[in-house]
């Protein structure tokens, strides 16, 4: 499992519809798409979202991506993450 980074910005009806309800049919299409939210904070700034989830790969991210979106009228931007640790070894001087 590969780890991803969603960073969602609400539209304007987005916001009208936030729910317990909608956050448990968001974790459903994650897990539908072989995801796992291992957390979730809603913030303050350019972002009002992020997501840290693990995924088999690019695909099923991109799909549980765009499948949310559909969703919650919340536009994702995602990306793949690497730890600091597993950063150190791939890129750091030994």
């Amino acid at each position: 499992m590969a780890t991803y980074i969603m960073l969602g910005k609400y539209s304007l009806e987005g916001i009208k519809e936030v729910s317990a309800a909608r956050t448990e049919k968001a974790v459903a299409i994650i897990e539908k798409n072989g995801g796992v939210l291992k957390s979730g904070y809603a913030m303050l700034g350019e972002q009002d979202l992020i997501l840290v989830l693990d995924f088999p790969g690019t695909e099923e991210a991109m799909k549980a991506s765009v499948d949310l979106a559909k969703l919650t009228g919340i536009a994702f931007t995602t990306s793949p993450a690497v730890s600091l640790k597993k950063f150190d070894k791939l890129v750091g001087k030994a």
